[in-house]
């Protein structure tokens, strides 16, 4: 499929409901992390799961363009094909937040609605983490693994995560772990990904959940402001506390369930 194997899991009945991860995680990485309980969203819909282009149990490939996120979304709709589901509500976090976007605006008639967890930077907040982007897949290829983790330790934490110990210690598992061809294809790849414009964002006119947290210039708030702007029937949720992610979870299956 567009010469990738992708991994998956479905599961749970109701409205179809796919989902993408963010950049660097897979499906079993968010479940250690744990901002949504799968389990009860599959307890309202047909949930779709999937590892990215070179991404957890899923194929790599070597050229960067297929890792832009417009280019991951043709994958995911693809997924959709070869599944037999012919619209659905595109949802993800970060990376797939990004891909749910620029599923709607290739296909508009199959996104029935929108979920986006924690949006990236995008349009002018771009090119300084394309920039970052660049200079970990150097890093990565030069072997200097110590110098990524280091940069990564000295970021920010969100505001809603700051005294989880755990944080920065998943993040070096997970950058210590993973095969370093791979890791710094999808670096380079996203370093050429930006969000659909501003127009074609306009054009969407499905409901849209947003979920966003601050303190994290990853993603920042001011991105997911402007989508709650862009798009007409945005509703939008910023946790700021760690008890505020405690939402996200309810505020899904009650998005799904008016479906």
């Amino acid at each position: 499929m567009r010469g990738v194997e992708l991994a998956y899991e479905r599961g749970g009945t109701g409205p179809q409901f796919v989902w993408g991860h963010g950049l660097t995680s897979s499906m079993a990485s968010e479940e250690q992390l744990g901002l949504i309980d799968w389990p009860t969203v599959r307890g309202v819909a047909s949930v779709l799961r999937y590892d990215a282009r070179g991404h957890g149990e899923s194929e790599s490939t070597a050229a960067p363009e297929p890792y832009h996120w417009r280019e991951l979304a043709a994958d995911q709709l693809a997924l959709a094909d070869a599944l037999g589901i012919d619209s659905y509500v595109a949802g993800g976090a970060s990376m797939g937040c990004a891909t749910a976007l620029h599923a709607a605006v290739i296909a508009p008639q199959r996104i029935e609605g929108l979920v986006l967890m924690i949006p990236p930077t995008a349009w002018e907040s771009r090119p300084a983490q394309r920039r970052s982007y660049e200079i970990s897949a150097s890093l990565v290829e030069a072997g200097d693994l110590d110098t990524l983790i280091a940069g990564s330790r000295s970021a920010p934490i969100p505001d809603p995560l700051s005294k989880i110990a755990q944080w920065r210690d998943s993040m070096e598992l997970a950058v210590r772990s993973a095969d370093p061809v791979r890791l710094a294809r999808v670096f380079r790849g996203a370093a050429l990904a930006d969000l659909p414009t501003a127009a074609d964002i306009s054009t969407i006119s499905v409901p849209v959940l947003i979920m966003a947290w601050t303190g994290d210039p990853g993603h920042p708030i001011s991105t997911a402001e402007r989508l709650a702007e862009l798009l007409p029937q945005a509703q939008l949720l910023v946790a700021t506390r760690f008890r505020d992610l405690a939402a996200w979870t309810p505020a899904v299956t009650e998005f799904l369930q008016r479906r």
